[in-house]
């Protein structure tokens, strides 16, 4: 079965089965039509493909494109497609996806070890399919520290913003937030821009003027037909090695389809192809512990055939902790998510959104991110506060008000935080989440920048700005905490003295903006051109990579960094004749 593309800017109604109209991918088919043996119409080498690549999420999807335009390339994604998926497709839905837990969701839930719900995509477009839209580039600073080819760079950054990103239609209260973040100090007010500069600023955003999404998995369409395959539903298990050789070397995956039927997928004779983990800072990580690199111990403890010894994998995990700021609003509010972010030099970065489960429908939902019902969770004793009491108190829970929610959040994101944790795996079973620990605020210094980033963000909310257009009366910094502690999602315990001690609320009331990262690392697990150090023709590409997280929202240099990547590869081995 073939897929297709509605590119209007009209809703569409969902249709039964995972086609749409207009927009042709030719290329993207489930899973269960794989042939061992690849088609001519592929270009393959040998009887392989070139290129395997792990993973159509943000990064997967513009580096298959790219590498396309020469080579024959496998793109393997273990989701559907966004395209007709409204609680994809629309802004209005962003927390549906999210509080939806069955199996074929697009966002698949976890808690880390430490207590904060999460979740990882599972779908075409990966992230970009199921975030908050914001999009700004990473600094320059962050480019010259990784040492990246700031032309190629320049030039890969507008590939993706001219096919799927827009400028914001910047809501009123947006337009408060900019304000009282200019009032708090927070200046020089830079417009609307991509560029990540100190300062109050407007991004960029993947939803258009009608709140439809436009995700990564939109720059297939630059892909070349004839050579490019993508298969949905395909659940990659393990790389597959010959090690026969001095160094392992990659020379196909395992997959599974959708109807659990296994299939190998093998590279082609020639010494560049390459299988390219895309996965993502959980999933790829936990796909090369599967595949027997990793920890001696941890591997041999799991059954795992040890390919190669790396203690580094699934070590260095970074998320950036947030917390965040309740404002209430007696004035009704239409949902917006991130478009006004300030930049600060503390650290810290201040952002806005507002209008969370205000329908009658998903009011009742647990939405991952922040809901007013999920704050009930202090009637569950923190030692019973387990995943199944959790579940079955969101399912019980119907009764929570409308305007118990009104209002919005400011949220305050450390940035580059110091506090790493780690990746570890808990079964051999891909479809389970490997057990993964950020160890937010162990380090004092993220702590230190908690803090300020709460005051910040107190002095925002307390702003008049934001008090003439919420129509509330200015309240304590304790008041608003106070609001904050009962809508706070985590299950980490809380201490009588978390709205006291500001320090002591940013450890109780720590959650994700799921900008997670690391497991990956260059120098320890890959080098500097991303090739898998100790094994041969097997690259990772993807935000596992990073040891901080590129600008204000990592999707923008993400999304880049597959094309860069791709192009980097191309005129690599073409020369001129790469034509790119």
């Amino acid at each position: 079965m073939e897929y297709t593309q509605n590119k209007t800017n009209q809703k569409q109604p969902l249709r039964g089965n995972e086609n749409s109209n207009e927009h042709h991918y030719p290329f993207i088919k489930k899973a269960s039509t794989f042939s061992s043996s690849p088609s001519d119409s592929t270009s393959t080498t040998n009887n392989g493909y070139e290129y395997i690549i792990v993973g159509g999420g943000t990064a997967g999807c513009p580096l298959a494109a790219t590498l396309s335009q020469n080579f024959s390339v496998l793109l393997l994604e273990r989701g559907g497609i966004p395209f007709t998926n409204p609680n994809v497709s629309f802004l209005e839905n962003f927390h549906i996806t999210l509080a939806d837990t069955s199996p074929t969701s697009a966002s698949q839930y976890f808690i880390s070890t430490d207590g904060v719900l999460n979740a990882r995509a599972r779908i075409l477009g990966g992230g970009t399919s199921i975030n908050a839209g914001f999009y700004t580039r990473a600094s320059t600073r962050y480019i010259e520290n990784v040492g990246w080819d700031s032309k190629l760079v320049n030039e890969s950054y507008p590939w993706v913003e001219k096919q799927i990103v827009h400028r914001p239609k910047f809501s009123a209260w947006q337009r408060a937030a900019r304000d009282s973040l200019l009032d708090a100090g927070v200046s020089p007010f830079n417009g609307f821009t991509y560029d990540h500069k100190y300062g109050t600023k407007v991004g960029g955003t993947i939803f258009d003027r009608f709140g439809r999404r436009h995700t990564s998995a939109e720059l297939l369409s630059q892909g070349n037909s004839d050579k490019l395959t993508v298969l949905i539903h395909a659940t990659v298990q393990k790389i597959v090695f010959d090690t026969t050789g001095k160094r392992p070397k990659a020379i196909g995956v395992i997959f599974k389809d959708e109807n659990g039927k296994q299939h190998q997928a093998m590279l082609g004779s020639d010494r560049h192809s390459e299988v390219i983990v895309s996965s993502g800072a959980i999933g790829t990580p936990q796909l090369l512990l599967l595949s027997g690199i990793g920890p001696k111990p941890e591997l041999e403890n799991l059954n795992i055939t040890v390919v190669l010894d790396n203690k580094f994998i699934g070590k260095g995990m970074a998320d950036n902790p947030m917390n965040t700021i309740f404002v209430p609003s007696k004035r009704p509010i239409q949902q917006t998510l991130i478009e006004t972010v300030g930049i600060t030099k503390l650290g810290v970065y201040i952002e806005t959104s507002c209008g969370f489960g205000q329908s009658n429908n998903s009011i009742h939902c647990h939405h991952g991110l922040l809901s007013a019902e999920i704050g009930q969770l202090s009637t569950i004793p923190p030692k019973q506060r387990s995943r199944e009491s959790v579940e079955a108190f969101i399912k019980n829970k119907k009764d929570i008000p409308i305007e118990a929610f009104r209002g919005g959040f400011i949220l305050s994101k450390v940035a580059n935080p110091w506090s790493t944790g780690e990746l570890k795996l808990i079964n051999t079973n891909v479809d389970d989440n490997p057990a993964v620990t950020f160890n937010y605020f162990n380090h004092p210094y993220d702590v230190q920048r908690c803090v300020e980033g709460i005051r910040l963000a107190t002095k925002v909310v307390q702003s008049q700005h934001f008090t003439n257009y919420t129509m509330c009366d200015r309240q304590t910094t304790e008041e608003l905490l106070n609001l904050t502690v009962k809508a706070n999602v985590n299950l980490i315990p809380k201490h009588l003295n978390d709205t006291k001690s500001l320090e002591q609320f940013c450890k109780d009331t720590v959650i994700t903006i799921w900008h997670y990262h690391g497991g990956c690392h260059v120098g320890k697990v890959i080098n500097a051109d991303y090739k898998v150090l100790g094994v041969d023709r097997l690259s990772v590409v993807d935000g596992s990579t990073f040891t901080e997280s590129p600008g204000t929202n990592p999707q923008a240099t993400v999304m880049m960094l597959g094309r860069y990547m791709g192009v980097k590869i191309l005129r690599e081995r073409l020369g001129k004749l790469a034509g790119i």
